[in-house]
């Protein structure tokens, strides 16, 4: 199974593409240059598998939450690359590629919403897969929904702006925090295999962004 992932969902950007479970992959700090760098990742990985585009099986993209401009340039860029060839495409949830990229059995991930607030999810090893035990949302930093027990890794963006604040909310529940893991295209080609190897692909035309949230920015009063 040949399958190419693709994420712009935070300040990094990134393409993979699993061929029977190798993976090759390019990771960049892309700025304001999603679509630049991104198309170029693309090339570079789809070269090195020695894949062309009819012979993917499926394509994945970070479906969110993260920034909204990224969040469109994956989904844009997914279905202009799947109409043409009748590839099926996949979105996967950002904060479950950081989950997994933890290799932990528990994760509760934080990503930088900016506006004061995170991208909030859970997720728990269960027979080793790695299950959404609280789906995403946003939410003040302050107001992070509380945890069960023990064992528990932070990971992402959240840790590193709001650290203090959401370790004293988790305090003795937190064993470990990896703020630096971000969402990454390697881990969503993972995540979509299983997707793909059951025939839940949607069409291109199905491919949607998962935002989250509906405020883009604060008002010049609440700023």
């Amino acid at each position: 199974m040949n399958i190419l992932a693709i994420d712009a969902s935070t300040e990094y950007c990134s393409a993979a593409l699993w061929v029977d479970g190798a993976v090759s992959q390019r990771v960049a700090a892309a700025g304001q240059g999603h679509s630049e760098q991104l198309l170029a990742m693309i090339d570079a990985v789809m070269a090195e598998g020695g894949a062309g585009l009819s012979t993917l099986d499926g394509i994945a993209y970070g479906q969110g939450p993260g920034s909204f401009t990224g969040l469109r340039v994956a989904c844009a860029v997914a279905q202009g690359l799947a109409f043409p060839a009748g590839i099926p495409v996949a979105g996967i949830g950002t904060l479950h590629a950081m989950a997994l990229a933890c290799a932990a059995p528990r994760v509760v991930c934080c990503l930088d919403a900016r506006m004061r607030e995170v991208y909030h999810a859970t997720y728990e090893q269960a027979d080793g897969v790695l299950i959404e035990s609280s789906a995403p949302r946003v939410c003040a930093p302050d107001a992070a929904p509380p945890l069960r027990g023990t064992g528990w890794t932070g990971c992402g963006s959240g840790f590193t702006v709001y650290g203090d604040t959401l370790r004293r909310i988790y305090d003795s529940q937190l064993g470990a925090v990896a703020p630096g893991i971000h969402p990454r295209a390697s881990e969503m080609a993972r995540l979509a295999a299983p997707v793909f190897a059951a025939g839940q692909g949607v069409p291109a035309e199905g491919a949607v962004p998962l935002y989250v949230r509906d405020k883009v920015a604060l008002k010049t009063a609440e700023r």
